[in-house]
């Protein structure tokens, strides 16, 4: 008989046994809840819509669809253009030219029984299994081999399985092959199943890139033969080859558990800071390990904005945009600190990390606030990056970087603008007085270049006439803006903000009062064309590129109503290119304009744009994307709409309103507070009524301040416009 004292401890014991699995439970149900790295479909973006090779050029997303870390140097993946050549180790997201693309990977059955050459012979079918953050898996379907690729932040690394069918494979490995062509480039074959080499940059956008990567990369089998190739020719036994399509290969008998692992670790310095990185990020053979460790990484980053109340396809279009956002800018500096210069020699990153991969005409607008909110010490660290490239590189900021190499890709002065919103933005972790000292040298004094291109073409004239060319100029102005409000924020001078406030004002100087656009003119003053010098869109476009004084934009051409009219006329398309008179989505001249509604008085069509571009330029599907992400930029675009809030000002910390698409989001801000937004539709899009901080709020524009430090915003939407919500209170604008 059992007594009654041991009848309550097995009471007890059964309770607690109950509440332990109960407690499990939850916590696994949670964990799964908040897995976001598998929210992320890295398909969006990899096609084009089928159109002529240019134009699928402009308005493919040009993203990857392989593995990578969060501002990882490693890319491991396919590359949007040369598919054929297998598994890549660098490639940038969302560049619309070919790059990158080095050392390629594939897995064969069997023995090697031809040269791999240039490697485009081999058109691998690639069976998407597995497409999420950090982890990547395909089927060779001819072959019958499955890949599955992850990574560190400085190293890859691959799954190769094999089928129970075969008993010898061979994987070849590309030194002298990238997306572009090289020359300079030398493999090793270091011992079994071991090699080592290195490959320069080729070109970007016809522009040369003569960077070198360093790569060091084994098995976790031992090879029954090797060798290398060079061009037609195969050469058996042979443990070195220099030069264009070439590279080494490794043939096997497959195990009996049919597994192959394949590891690398990258720098930009030396192949013994390959070997360092390898070491120190991926040491063993345990690749589940690493992508769970991949895996993690993605899902604390993702993390930092949650988001509920909306469909499968918005949710999952939403976390794969973030995803995007925080591919690049790319770490450059290896584990023991060293990077490669700007000017060419090896550097030692002391009290920060060093990073590359900088698209500032694109990431300006929109990733660079969005990180500097989420991941301040990440962005002060690349913020101080650009500063001592300058310090590099001739005294200038770049534009668009690429390893340790200026393109002078695009136009103005983005990199000045960078800097000031992310400062604005709260990432305040770097050498703010060197930062302004290069910006006003860039802006004052004509000449000034980083490494060979200058950092303000025209700067003579624009000094000594008040303008450049049409959208030069305008960029320009955007520029001297933020340059003035990051003096005011860092030093106080107001003289000196004031002075770059007059100089933002420039844009009057080619208002065309005859035709009400802002056109280019000669030096004699005389008016050129209406769409003569407009970089990549129309004057249409690049008219409401005043985004700090857009009322008196409006006052100009005679008033919200004319205004309005005006913005009615360019979205009645969302989808011109470059070329054509309307909306272009996927162009960052045109990212800023749906909100332009806002100081026009007509907050309601904002509301509805912006839901349109959403849902008619945006899918979940590979070719997803209306234009290039560039690097984050679309990305944050899309996170920045989907929240209800974009940072419409250069260098001045606020946000312009339209609707959120979800009924609750948290953001977990730099600063360690939360800001959590309620009340969104993904169906409802107009506002009726808004509170900030528990306070009615009547105006379309939120100061960052009110915010930064954590708040609420509480939105009541409609399926009917509220025409007058917003309009009493004009958004801020800044004459002089």
């Amino acid at each position: 008989m059992i007594k009654k004292s041991n009848l309550y401890f097995i009471a007890f014991t059964i309770f607690i046994i109950i509440n332990l699995f109960s407690l499990v439970t939850r916590a696994q149900q949670k964990t799964n809840t908040n897995n976001y790295a598998e929210k992320v479909n890295t398909m969006i973006g990899t096609k084009g819509k089928g159109k002529s090779p240019q134009e699928m050029y402009l308005e493919a997303g040009f993203t990857f669809p392989g593995a990578t870390y969060p501002f990882g140097m490693v890319q491991f993946t396919t590359t949007f253009f040369d598919e054929d050549k297998g598994f890549v180790v660098n490639q940038l997201s969302g560049a619309g030219c070919p790059h990158m693309g080095n050392f390629p990977t594939l897995p064969l059955n069997g023995q090697l029984n031809s040269s791999p050459n240039d490697m485009k012979a081999f058109k691998p079918q690639y069976h998407m299994e597995k497409a999420m953050a950090g982890y990547y898996k395909v089927n060779l379907g001819s072959s019958n081999i499955d890949c599955e690729l992850t990574d560190t932040k400085r190293t890859g690394m691959a799954q190769y399985h094999f089928s129970d069918t075969v008993k010898q494979a061979t994987i070849v490995i590309g030194s002298g092959i990238n997306a572009t062509k090289i020359t300079d480039a030398h493999i090793t074959i270091t011992g079994p199943g071991k090699c080592e080499g290195y490959a320069n940059g080729g070109s970007f956008c016809g522009i040369k890139t003569d960077y070198r990567v360093y790569f060091v990369a084994e098995f976790d089998v031992e090879p029954i033969s090797a060798g290398t190739w060079k061009n037609e020719k195969v050469n058996p036994s042979s443990t070195s080859e220099d030069g264009e399509n070439s590279g080494a290969y490794f043939t096997f008998n497959v195990p009996a558990n049919k597994f192959i692992h394949y590891k690398f670790g990258l720098p930009y310095v030396s192949l013994k800071n390959a070997k360092e990185n390898l070491k120190a990020e991926n040491p063993g053979w345990n690749f589940p390990a690493i992508k769970n460790n991949a895996i993690a990484a993605w899902n604390q980053y993702l993390g930092k904005v949650e988001v509920s109340g909306g469909n499968n396809d918005l949710t999952i279009q939403f976390y794969t945009h973030l995803y995007h956002a925080f591919v690049h800018p790319s770490i450059s500096s290896d584990v023991n600190g060293e990077y490669m210069g700007a000017d060419n020699k090896i550097k030692k990153a002391e009290g920060f990390k060093d990073y590359t991969e900088f698209s500032n005409w694109d990431t300006y607008r929109t990733t660079i606030p969005l990180l500097a909110m989420l991941a301040p010490k990440e962005t002060g660290d690349m913020m101080e990056s650009l500063v001592k490239f300058a310090q590099q590189s001739g005294g200038g900021f770049p534009r668009w970087v690429m390893a340790n190499i200026e393109t002078g890709i695009m136009q103005g002065d983005p990199t000045s603008i960078v800097i000031a919103n992310a400062y604005a933005y709260g990432a305040t972790g770097f050498n703010t007085k060197a930062a302004l000292e290069v910006m006003r040298r860039g802006a004052e004094v004509v000449g000034t270049k980083s490494q060979n291109e200058l950092t303000r073409p025209q700067l003579d004239q624009y000094i000594d006439k008040g303008y450049a060319q049409a959208s030069m100029s305008l960029e320009y102005n955007s520029a001297d803006f933020a340059i003035g409000e990051f003096a005011l924020q860092t030093t106080g001078d107001k003289t000196l903000y004031n002075q770059y406030l007059r100089s933002a004002q420039k844009w009057k100087n080619i208002y065309n009062p005859d035709t009400k656009w802002l056109q280019s003119r000669n030096a004699d003053g005389s008016y050129r064309g209406q769409n003569d010098d407009m970089r990549e869109a129309s004057y249409k476009t690049y008219f409401w590129l005043v985004p700090f004084n857009l009322s008196k934009l409006i006052d100009t051409i005679g008033g919200k109503q004319f205004a309005e009219g005006r913005l009615d006329d360019y979205f009645k398309r969302l989808d011109a290119d470059y070329g054509q008179t309307w909306y272009a989505a996927g162009n960052e001249p045109d990212f800023h304009a749906p909100w332009t509604y806002n100081w026009a008085g007509a907050p309601y069509k904002t509301q509805a744009l912006v839901r349109r571009i959403m849902k008619e330029q945006y899918e979940n599907k590979d070719n997803g994307l209306p234009g290039n992400d560039d690097l984050g930029a679309m990305g944050a675009w899309y996170v920045f709409a989907g929240i209800g809030m974009y940072p419409m000002i250069p260098g001045y910390a606020g946000f312009s309103v339209n609707s959120p698409s979800f009924t609750h989001i948290k953001i977990h801000l730099g600063s360690g507070k939360s800001l959590v937004i309620n009340g969104g539709s993904p169906t409802r899009p107009y506002i009726s009524s808004l509170k900030v901080n528990g306070k009615i709020w009547n105006s379309t524009w939120i100061p960052y301040s009110l915010i930064k430090n954590g708040g609420n915003i509480s939105y009541s939407l409609s399926e009917i416009p509220n025409k007058t919500w917003g309009t009493i209170v004009n958004p801020p604008s800044f004459n002089k």
